[in-house]
C-alpha cells in the first residue's frame, strides 16, 4: 500500500480527534477574558464638625429626598471639558460608578451632618419644626485643562415651617468648588467629596440662622 495513500477510515481519524479536543475543553484553546466590572465609589465617612451648640440640640429637622434633574439622578461618575465644549456635554467615566446615585449620597450625608446638631425626622410626622427640601443641581469633576479640574458641587434649599400650613422659611442656592489632586477618577472622587462637606457646612449655618 502506498503510505501516502490512506483510507478513508484512517483519513478521518485525525478529524475525529479534532472534534473531540474542541468538545473537551477547546485544547487549551484561550478564552475570552470576562467583562471588568466599574469599581464602585461613595464619598467616604461623613466629616468631623463641631459639638451641637452649647444650650442643647436644635430645633427637630425633616429632611424629604434629594431631587435632581436627570443628568444628575444616576450612578455615573460624570466629568465635563470646559477647555473643549464649554461643559455643555456631561460624560460618563467607562470604568467607574457610584455606590448609590448623587442625590442619595448627598441625601444620605446630608442627614449625618444635620443630625450632629438636630433631631432629623421623616417627614410627615408634626413633630418637625423645619422642613428641608433640597435640589441637587450639579454634582461633576469640571476640566479647565487636560491636567486640572476640580469638583463641582450646586444646590438649592428651601426651608418650610410644617405647622404653620408649609409657611416659606427660606430658600437659598449653595455651590463649592474643590481642586482634584490629580486628573482622573480617583482626583474627581476626591474634589466631589471635599466640594460636597463644604456645601454641607454651608446648608448647617444657613439652617441655624434660620432658627
Amino acid at each position: 500500500m502506498n503510505p501516502l495513500i490512506l483510507p478513508p477510515s484512517r483519513r478521518a481519524v485525525p478529524a475525529i480527534l479534532l472534534v473531540a479536543c474542541l468538545g473537551l475543553g477547546g485544547c487549551a484553546l484561550p478564552l475570552p477574558d470576562k467583562p471588568l466590572r466599574p469599581a464602585a465609589w461613595d464619598l467616604g465617612p461623613p466629616p468631623v464638625l463641631a459639638p451641637a451648640t452649647p444650650t442643647g440640640q436644635g430645633v427637630p429637622l425633616a429632611l424629604d429626598p434629594i431631587e435632581a434633574p436627570p443628568a444628575v439622578d444616576t450612578s455615573a461618575i460624570l466629568y465635563r471639558l470646559l477647555y473643549a465644549d464649554g461643559s455643555q456635554q456631561p460624560r460618563p467615566y467607562a470604568q467607574a460608578r457610584w455606590s448609590m446615585t448623587p442625590p442619595q449620597l448627598v441625601g444620605q450625608r446630608l442627614r449625618q451632618v444635620l443630625a450632629t446638631r438636630h433631631p432629623v425626622l421623616e417627614p410627615g410626622t408634626g413633630l418637625a419644626a423645619l422642613q428641608l427640601r433640597v435640589e441637587l443641581d450639579e454634582f461633576a469633576q469640571v476640566f479647565s485643562r487636560p491636567d486640572a479640574s476640580e469638583g463641582v458641587v450646586r444646590l438649592r434649599v428651601t426651608a418650610i415651617a410644617p405647622a404653620r400650613q408649609g409657611r416659606l422659611l427660606g430658600q437659598r442656592s449653595f455651590e463649592a468648588r474643590q481642586p482634584a489632586p490629580s486628573a482622573d477618577v480617583a482626583g474627581g472622587a476626591q474634589a466631589l467629596r471635599g466640594a460636597t462637606d463644604e456645601v454641607l457646612r454651608q446648608v448647617l449655618d444657613w439652617v441655624a440662622a434660620l432658627q
